[in-house]
C-alpha cells in the first residue's frame, strides 16, 4: 500500500508539473485573462549587452544592435566588458566612433555585476538587456517597447526563436521543449505575469531598477519578479524576436541546465517571498513553474522505484515504459558523445594518420 501512495502521489505530481498546469494556464486565461494595451511609442532606450570573451560573436553582436529599427539619437548601446582576455575588448573599442559606449572591468564579477555597471551609465527610460550570442530582429526594441506605453507593464521579454542548421525553427528534443515553455510563457502573461524572462531579450523601465546582487545567476529571473512583488507585470511579446542557434554540444547543454537549476535554488533563497501567496501575485505560477520543476526529478525518482515494487500485473506497463524512456536517454546521450569524439573524414588524427 505505501508504494502504492507513492507511485500514484508521484504520478499525479509530475503529471500536474508537465501537462496539469498547461491546461490549467489554459483554462485561467480564458476566463481571467489581461491584454497589454500596447502602442508604439518612441522613448529612449539604452541597449545593454554584458560580455565575457565573446571575441567570435561580439563585432556581429554590434553591428546587429547598429542595424536596429529605431531612432539613433533615441538609443544608446553600451557594452559591459566582464574581465575579458580574449581580445573582445578591442574589437568593441573600435566601435567607439560609432556611438557604441564601453564599460569594463579588469577582472571577471559575472554577468549581473556587469548588468550593474552599464546600467549606472544608462540614460534611456527602458533599459533593453541582451546578450553578445544572439541576433535581434530589427524590430526587436521596437516591438518590446511598445508594450511600456501600458502603465501596468515594468517589465517585457520578447521570444527567442532556435534555430537548426537549416536556419528553420528546431524542432528536435530541445527546440520542441524550448517551444512548450514558450506556451507556457504566453498564457501566464495573459493572466498577470510572466515568472521571469529570457535573458537574450527582456527590458525593463528604468526608473524601476535596483541593482542586483553581483553573484546573482538567473539575473533575467530576480530583475521581472522583484517588480512583480511590486505590483507591476511582467509580459510576454512574440513580435519581439531573437534568434540562437541550437548547441550540438551535450556537455555545453548540461551545463546551462544546471546553472538555470542552481540559479532557480539561489533564486528561491535570496527571495523566499516568492514562495508566500500573500506576497506573490503569481505565486500558482512560481510554485508550479518553478518550484515544481526542482522537485520533479525526486518525484521522477520516487515514481521509479516505487514501481519496482509494484512490477507485476498492470503495474508492469509503466514500469517498462519508465525502463525504455530511461534506457533510451542512455543510449541517445552515449551515442552524442561517440559522435562528438568520432574523427571527421579528412582530419589528421594523433600519429599523423590521415583519415
Amino acid at each position: 500500500m505505501t508504494a502504492e501512495a507513492v507511485f500514484w502521489a508521484s504520478a499525479l505530481f509530475v503529471f500536474y508539473v508537465y501537462c496539469g498546469y498547461p491546461l490549467l494556464l489554459a483554462v485561467l486565461q480564458r476566463m481571467a485573462g489581461r491584454r497589454v494595451a500596447k502602442a508604439y511609442w518612441e522613448p529612449s532606450v539604452s541597449v545593454i549587452i554584458a560580455a565575457h570573451n565573446e571575441r567570435g560573436t561580439i563585432e556581429r553582436k554590434l553591428r546587429n544592435c547598429l542595424d536596429l529599427d529605431y531612432p539613433k539619437d533615441r538609443l544608446q548601446i553600451i557594452v559591459s566588458l566582464d574581465g575579458c582576455t580574449d581580445g573582445t575588448e578591442e574589437i568593441a573599442d573600435s566601435y567607439r566612433w560609432q556611438g557604441i559606449e564601453v564599460v569594463r572591468s579588469a577582472r571577471h564579477r559575472g554577468k549581473a555585476a556587469a548588468i550593474n555597471r552599464a546600467v549606472l551609465t544608462a540614460t534611456g527610460e527602458i533599459l533593453f538587456f541582451t546578450d553578445a550570442r544572439q541576433r535581434l530582429e530589427p524590430r526587436a526594441v521596437r516591438e518590446l517597447v511598445a508594450n511600456f506605453s501600458d502603465g501596468t507593464v515594468g517589465a517585457a521579454t520578447g521570444e527567442l526563436i532556435l534555430q537548426a542548421p537549416d536556419a528553420r525553427e528546431s524542432s528536435d528534443g530541445v527546440g520542441l521543449y524550448w517551444r512548450y515553455e514558450k506556451k507556457l510563457r504566453a498564457m501566464e502573461s495573459r493572466i498577470h505575469s510572466t515568472v521571469g524572462a529570457t535573458g537574450a531579450i527582456y527590458a525593463v523601465r528604468r526608473r524601476l531598477y535596483k541593482p542586483i546582487p553581483a553573484d546573482m545567476i538567473l539575473d533575467d529571473v530576480a530583475v521581472p519578479m522583484r517588480l512583480v512583488l511590486g505590483g507591476w507585470r511582467s509580459v510576454f511579446d512574440p513580435a519581439a524576436r531573437a534568434y540562437d542557434r541550437i548547441s550540438d554540444s551535450l556537455d555545453l547543454e548540461y551545463g546551462r541546465k544546471v546553472r538555470t537549476l542552481a540559479g532557480n535554488y539561489q533564486l528561491l533563497a535570496r527571495m523566499p517571498e516568492l514562495a508566500l501567496p500573500w506576497r506573490n501575485p503569481v505565486w500558482l505560477q512560481f510554485v508550479s513553474h518553478k518550484l515544481g520543476r526542482l522537485a520533479a526529478p525526486y518525484f521522477l525518482a520516487a515514481l521509479l522505484v516505487s514501481n519496482m515494487f509494484l512490477a507485476r500485473g498492470l503495474y508492469m506497463i509503466p514500469f517498462i515504459c519508465q525502463a525504455v524512456w530511461y534506457a533510451a536517454a542512455a543510449l541517445g546521450a552515449l551515442a552524442v558523445r561517440r559522435t562528438a569524439a568520432a574523427p571527421v573524414a579528412g582530419e589528421v588524427v594523433p600519429g599523423g594518420k590521415h583519415i
